[in-house]
């Protein structure tokens, strides 16, 4: 199997399970070496661990290192790119995925007067603020031709809430200040758009329909068909194909779709299809 990231080194954060996970996964089976993050350290009942992250990453060949990191705590953030330079004294790639989706979930779709002003925070510091610490302490160990990949959303229009639009909209004008930065150190920062994705916690979510298929009920929105969901994996293999793009620089501080990027790269999902874009969650 080509390694085309063979003696990389990629820092994902939020990687217990979930698009962060599938992003680990393929960097690492597209032979960079993998520091990955994350809080769940025992089973629970979302599924998802560190300790399975790493294991998968092993059944595919692969070197990951798993990190316990809380993103709330910037002293732990700062641990985390510590430990990288002293064990490689380089990064290649960062992609700043940490999310605190299981704590917002019962809050989509509601008017933002109905909120608890928690979540505000909560969306902010771990997945904006978050983004932020850890792209401070990634770029001087950025290599020239190195990436940074903010996983978002295209937030035109309305999406699941305020502060979560505010917070993604916010994310991508960090991608185009970052990469307005970083261009003279011939670094690239790209938002990456995955479509609906069929994470752990989208699946517990799921009811089985009359079909037999998969559905999933988003209060406000309807019923979603996840026959055609993408896989956390599809999102990993647009990671992967940016980050063994040689152009990149010529596209920073832009966004794309993971479908956009399929066509662009020629890769499918783990079952051969190329899912198209869909809402997100």
């Amino acid at each position: 199997m080509s390694k085309p990231l063979a003696g990389k080194v990629a820092v994902v954060t939020g990687a217990s399970r979930g698009i962060g996970k599938g992003i680990a996964l393929e960097l690492a089976a597209a032979g960079a070496t993998v520091y990955f993050t994350g809080r769940t350290l025992t089973p629970g009942p979302l599924p998802g661990t560190l300790g399975e992250t790493e294991a998968e990453i092993e059944r595919l060949g692969g070197e990951g290192v798993a990190v316990a990191c809380d993103h709330h705590d910037d002293t732990q953030v700062e641990a985390l790119f510590t430990r990288v330079r002293a064990e490689r004294g380089r990064l290649d790639v960062l992609v700043n995925n940490v999310f605190s989706a299981p704590d917002l979930a019962p809050w989509l779709n509601k008017p933002f007067w109905e909120l608890p002003t928690g979540v505000w925070d909560e969306v902010i510091d771990v997945g904006l603020r978050s983004h932020f610490v850890a792209s401070v302490h990634a770029v001087p160990l950025l290599a020239d031709g190195g990436l940074i990949v903010n996983v978002s959303n295209n937030t035109a229009g309305h999406s699941y809430n305020l502060p979560y639009d505010v917070g993604k909209a916010g994310l991508d004008k960090m991608t185009t200040t970052m990469a307005a930065d970083l261009r003279g150190r011939r670094v690239a920062v790209l938002s990456l758009w995955p479509g609906l994705v069929r994470t752990e916690l989208l699946l517990l979510g799921a009811r089985t329909a009359a079909d037999g298929g998969l559905v999933l009920d988003i209060p406000g929105q309807g019923a979603f068909d996840l026959s055609g969901a993408e896989s956390p994996r599809f999102a990993g293999r647009a990671v992967a194909s940016l980050a063994a793009d040689p152009t990149l620089l010529d596209r920073t501080g832009s966004a794309a779709t993971t479908r956009d990027l399929a066509d662009r790269y020629g890769f499918t999902d783990v079952d051969g299809a190329a899912p198209e874009v869909r809402a997100p969650l």
